[in-house]
């Protein structure tokens, strides 16, 4: 991409960058960019500070059931949200009358709905540290519950809260099928205009132009964050499980109820919809998935495409594992010399690098770089798994990488010094304590790779098309049998992405907040 951007026809050409960077449709762009992704974050942080208090200080009947409601937005394909709340909020839609359709403030709910999950995880499992022996004493020198908040507890939650904001801008300001769904061609961030140039306009100079920008800013965004987390104080344990809530509680307790309320709604409109047809309870909808679409709006029926979907999504998590665990098992390694563990700090940072990637630069860098041999891989079925795998890796490595830092290394050096060799040591002292992170890492990359869609709208062919391509090639077609085939499919998207993050959570290991 930089070759592209930079040495357009051979010569070193900056100007050819900076011509793209002052064109009045890019400043369109990054101001849309910018200001949606900021609004979004602003607003998930005040629907998700108070959540996380309710879910993660307090203790009563139904808790888990809300954090687990909770957390189902993040984990939902971005096409499937943005198909969610395109028929909420569509003329015929429950919320039709709001007049939200194809308007900015759509994109910044959907964005909001699929981010306020983050913000609950990272502050809430940061708030559960905090020492509560200072917010009593503060309490018994006689500060009332508001003081002891914003003297004692916010200066404390501080690091979590900065950290949450920085990951959920990150998301908004890289999402691509969201924005694509509900803004179409009429509103653009630096996503959507990446795909349009390559796609439309076969401008690939300017795509090139932007993913260059979009990846010095957000790589730098991510070493920042990386960096305040470093400095951020260390917790300190009180050891108490919670308490019941109070009068004084309620208000939290029902800002938690309707931020509950809120995420269920597009869903359970999706639900409702895929089930309607012709005023009536049907499932055409689901039945109709077994063909192509009103005027042919597919080439392939979308059950092959979820077939697809498996298969690439098990060939995708199978790499990503494998490789995940390699980088995994050399960061956690503890060397004794400096300039070693410089180095292993910078490995670990290269390759958490497809997390400040988007989705859609990866793809657009496969697709003109690996477009001549010696890996000329275009018309390869590996090219999307191999894609799917890149876009999971960041999640693998952060998944089990903590788990084998964990691992005391006497253990290893006690099976070692009784005549174990290193295959011996990984099976005996490695795999027992690990055992449980490979398999969540395995369940978050299946997950990620059966609802990617950023790199797969560029590398997936029409004729062998995943499920979010497929749903996203059937909302683009006119017609309301091919938009309730859309929202069935996304239903079933949904159900199995979801289905799959239930067994990751059951497991108990990691946070999807943690990245």
């Amino acid at each position: 991409m930089i070759q592209r951007g930079f040495w357009p026809d051979g010569a070193f050409d900056p100007g050819g960058v900076l011509d793209v960077l002052t064109r009045d449709r890019v400043h369109r762009v990054l101001w849309f960019t910018v200001w949606t992704a900021g609004l979004s974050t602003i607003l998930a942080v005040v629907l998700g500070v108070p959540t996380a208090f309710v879910l993660h200080r307090l203790r009563f009947p139904g808790q888990r059931l809300l954090r687990t409601l909770i957390v189902v937005p993040f984990v939902l394909p971005t096409v499937v949200v943005g198909v969610a709340f395109r028929q909420l909020i569509a003329t015929s839609g429950p919320l039709g009358g709001l007049g939200l359709d194809g308007t900015p403030a759509a994109i910044v709910a959907a964005l909001v709905f699929f981010n306020v999950s983050v913000v609950v995880r990272t502050v809430g499992a940061f708030w559960e540290g905090i020492d509560r022996r200072t917010e009593e004493a503060a309490a018994t020198l006689g500060a009332s519950p508001a003081r002891v908040f914003l003297t004692v507890t916010l200066p404390a939650l501080a690091p979590a809260v900065a950290s949450a904001a920085s990951v959920v801008f990150l998301f908004c300001s890289t999402s691509f099928g969201i924005v694509l769904t509900l803004g179409g061609l009429r509103y653009a961030n630096v996503e959507t205009e990446i795909y349009l140039l390559t796609t439309q306009e076969l401008d690939l100079t300017s795509a090139a132009a932007l993913s260059v920008l979009q990846i010095v800013v957000v790589t730098g965004l991510l070493v920042a964050l990386h960096r305040a987390r470093r400095t951020a104080p260390p917790l300190a344990r009180a050891g108490e499980s919670g308490r019941s809530p109070r009068l004084r509680d309620l208000p939290l307790v029902g800002w938690t109820v309707v931020v509950v309320a809120l995420l269920m709604t597009p869903l359970l409109s999706l639900l409702v919809s895929s089930l309607r047809t012709d005023g009536g309870w049907s499932l055409a909808n689901y039945r109709a998935l077994q063909g192509t679409g009103a005027d042919n709006a597919l080439l392939d029926t979308a059950t092959h495409a979820l077939q697809r979907s498996f298969e690439v999504a098990v060939q995708a998590a199978g790499l990503a594992l494998v490789l995940g665990t390699i980088v995994a098992f050399l960061v956690s390694r503890r060397p004794r010399s400096a300039g070693v563990r410089r180095l292993s700090a910078t490995f670990d940072g290269v390759f958490m690098l497809p997390l400040g990637v988007s989705a859609v630069t990866l793809g657009f860098g496969f697709l003109i770089t690996l477009n001549r041999p010696p890996l000329d891989l275009r018309t390869s079925s590996l090219l999307v798994p191999i894609a799917q795998a890149m876009v999971a890796l960041p999640l693998v490595v952060r998944t089990v990488a903590p788990v084998l830092s964990s691992i005391d290394p006497r253990q290893r050096e006690a099976a070692a010094s009784l005549g174990a060799g290193p295959a011996r040591v990984l099976l005996a002292v490695d795999l027992p304590h690990a055992w449980r992170a490979l398999a969540a890492a395995a369940g978050f990359a299946f997950a990620v790779s059966l609802g990617e869609f950023g790199a797969t709208s560029f590398l997936a062919r029409d004729d062998t098309p995943t499920m979010p391509v497929v749903i996203y090639q059937l909302i683009s077609h006119p017609g309301s049998a091919n938009f309730g085939m859309a929202t069935a499919a996304a239903v079933v998207l949904a159900a199995a992405t979801g289905a799959v993050m239930l067994v990751v959570e059951r497991l108990r290991v990691g946070s999807v907040g943690a990245f």
